[in-house]
C-alpha cells in the first residue's frame, strides 16, 4: 500500500490482521502517533515498511522482532530500540533518535543480535563509539553518519571482520585511523568525511585487497600515497577538500576498476551503495605538477574533478580515450595550451568546466573549439570557460559566441523537424498521401513475405512427402499450412478494404 492515502491517522484495521507477513505502507500519508499496540502486533511480521511518513512516538523501550524493518524519515525519538536476534536489517536514518550510541552498543538484550544491516544516520546520536563490536559481528552494512559521536574509531573494531561498508562520515571523531581496520579485509566501503582527522592517508590501505570506494576525510595532510594504486577494485576516489599536497599519482593507470576497457569482474558488488555514483575521482587539494597522461589510461571513469588545484601544463592530448566521461572539472589551476581535439569523441559529457591561460581569442578559434561544439557533445548543459577575462564585456562577448555556437545546429535540427512534420499537420491532403504510402508500403512487405513463406512451405511439404509421410515433420507442415491459409484471408480483406486516414 505504498504511495497510497492511507493516513492522516495511523491505520487501526491493522490490529484485525492476523497473519500478515509483510507490510509496505511507505509514503502513504500517516501524520499520527504509532499506537503502543503496534509493536506487539509487528512481533510476528517479518517485513514492515513505513518508510517517508510523519510517525511519531518514543521507542526507547521496544523490542523489535520483525526481520527487516524500515523505518527512515519519521519522527521517532528516544533511545534506539532494544532488538532480538531476529532482527536481520533495520534503517531507521533521518529520525530524531538522541543518547548515547554505546548505551544501545552494549544493552545486555541486544548481545544476542545477529543485525547485518544497521543505518541510523542523520540522528541526533552522541557519544563515544564503545568497545562492545564483538556482540555485532554479523554487521555488513554500518551508517552512523551524520550523528554527534565523538572520541575515537576504537581498535576493537576489527571484531567487524564481515563488515563491508563503514560510513562515519559527519561528526566529531578524531585522532588516528587504528592500523586494526586492515583486518576487516571484506571493506568495500569507507566513508570518514566530515571528521577531525589531522593525519596523513595510512600506508597500508593499499593491502585492503576489497576497497572500492574511498570518500574524502577532512584534515588529511601529507602526500597522496602510492599504495592507492594498489587498489586494484577501487571505483571512487574522492580525497577531496583536504590539506594534501604533492604532484597527482603517475600510477593511477593500475587501478584496474577505473581501466579496463569492459567490467572488471569482481565477485562482490556496490549491494548498499546505491547513492553512490561508480567511477570518479576527485582531487580538490593543494597538488601541483601537471596532469599525467596516465589519468587518460581510465578508460572507465565517469567524473574527474581536479578543480581548485595548483596543477600546469596542458589538458593531457589523450584524453579523449576516457570516452565514458559525463563530467571534467579543471578550473582554478593554471593550465595552458589548446583543448585537445580528441575531446571532440567524449560523446557522454554533459559538464566541463575549464581554466586556460590561454587568451579569449586564440581559445574562441582553435579547431578543437570548434569540433568539440559541433560535436555529439553538443548537449552539454553546463559549458563554462574560465579564461583570464578582465572585462564584462569580453565576458559577456565569451558566453555570446557559446551559445550562438550550439543554439545554430539546435536551430537547424528544429528547422527540418517542423519543416515536414509542420507541413503534414497542416496540409491535409500531403498528410493523407504520406500515411497511404506508409499502408502501402506495410502492405507491399506483407505480401512479400507471404509469398515466400508460401514458397517455402512448398519445398517442405514436397520433400516431407517424398521422405517423411506421415510424420511429425509432416504434421507439422499441415498446421502451418493452415496458419498460413488464415494469415493469407486476412491479407485479402486488408488489401482490399476502403483505407481511412488515421486522422
Amino acid at each position: 500500500m505504498s504511495f497510497c492515502k492511507i493516513g492522516p491517522n495511523f491505520p487501526e484495521w491493522l490490529k484485525t490482521q492476523r497473519f500478515l507477513e509483510v507490510l509496505l505502507m511507505s509514503m502513504s500519508g500517516i501524520l499520527d502517533k504509532a499506537p503502543s499496540w503496534f509493536w506487539n502486533w509487528t512481533s510476528n511480521v517479518d517485513t514492515i515498511d513505513l518508510s517517508s511518513n510523519n510517525i511519531e512516538g518514543d521507542v526507547s523501550d521496544i523490542l523489535l522482532n520483525s526481520r527487516i524493518l524500515n523505518l527512515k524519515y519519521n519522527h521517532l525519538k528516544g533511545q534506539l530500540p532494544h532488538l532480538s536476534a531476529n532482527v536481520k536489517m533495520l534503517n531507521i536514518a533521518n529520525n530524531s533518535f538522541s543518547r548515547s550510541i554505546s548505551t544501545f552498543l552494549c544493552h545486555e538484550e541486544n548481545r544476542r543480535n545477529k543485525l547485518e544491516v544497521l543505518d541510523a544516520s542523520n540522528n541526533l546520536l552522541s557519544g563515544k563509539l564503545s568497545h562492545y563490536w564483538m556482540y555485532w559481528q554479523s554487521l555488513v552494512y554500518l551508517n552512523l553518519g551524520s550523528n554527534n559521536l565523538s572520541g575515537r574509531i576504537p581498535y576493537l573494531m576489527v571484531s567487524l571482520v564481515g563488515l563491508k561498508a563503514l560510513r562515519l562520515h559527519n561528526n566529531s571523531i578524531s585522532g588516528d585511523i587504528p592500523p586494526s581496520l586492515q583486518k576487516c579485509s571484506n571493506l568495500m566501503l569507507i566513508d570518514i568525511g566530515e571528521n577531525h582527522f589531522p593525519m596523513t592517508i595510512p600506508l597500508w590501505i593499499g593491502k585492503m585487497p576489497s576497497l572500492q570506494i574511498l570518500r574524502r576525510s577532512s584534515g588529511f595532510k601529507g602526500h597522496i600515497p602510492l599504495q592507492i594504486c594498489q587498489l586494484s577494485y577501487l571505483k571512487v576516489l574522492d580525497l577531496a577538500n583536504n590539506s594534501q599536497s604533492g604532484s597527482i599519482l603517475k600510477c593511477l593507470n593500475l587501478i584496474r576498476a577505473m581501466a579496463m576497457l569492459h567490467n572488471y569482474a569482481y565477485g562482490v558488488n556496490l549491494e548498499y551503495f546505491n547513492d553512490v555514483s561508480p567511477y570518479y575521482v576527485s582531487l580538490i587539494n593543494n597538488l601541483s605538477g601537471s596532469i599525467p597522461i596516465e589519468i587518460s589510461f581510465l578508460s572507465k571513469l565517469h567524473f574527474l574533478n581536479l578543480s581548485q588545484n595548483h596543477l600546469i601544463g596542458n589538458i593531457p592530448e589523450k584524453i579523449g580515450t576516457m570516452k565514458e566521461l559525463e563530467s571534467v572539472d579543471l578550473s582554478r589551476n593554471h593550465l595552458s595550451g589548446e583543448i585537445p581535439p580528441s575531446m571532440s569523441n567524449l560523446t557522454f559529457l554533459v559538464t566541463w568546466t575549464c581554466h586556460t591561460t590561454t587568451s579569449q581569442v586564440e581559445f574562441l578559434q582553435a579547431p578543437s573549439f570548434r569540433a568539440l561544439m559541433h560535436s555529439a557533445t553538443l548537449e552539454i548543459l553546463i559549458f563554462v570557460a574560465l579564461l583570464l577575462v578582465k572585462t564584462e564585456q569580453k565576458s559577456e562577448n565569451l558566453m555570446v559566441i557559446i551559445l550562438w555556437e550550439k543554439l545554430k545546429t539546435r536551430v537547424g535540427l528544429a528547422l527540418g523537424f517542423w519543416g515536414i512534420c509542420g507541413a503534414l499537420f497542416f496540409k491535409r491532403t500531403w498528410r493523407h498521401a504520406y500515411f497511404r504510402f506508409v499502408y502501402d508500403m506495410k502492405d507491399q512487405a506483407y505480401v512479400t513475405t507471404v509469398l515466400k513463406v508460401n514458397w517455402i512451405c512448398k519445398k517442405f511439404k514436397k520433400l516431407t512427402e517424398e521422405s517423411w509421410p506421415n510424420t511429425k515433420y509432416h504434421i507439422k507442415y499441415l498446421q502451418l499450412e493452415h496458419v498460413l491459409s488464415v494469415s493469407q484471408t486476412s491479407l485479402f480483406f486488408n488489401v482490399n478494404s476502403n483505407w481511412v486516414p488515421p486522422f
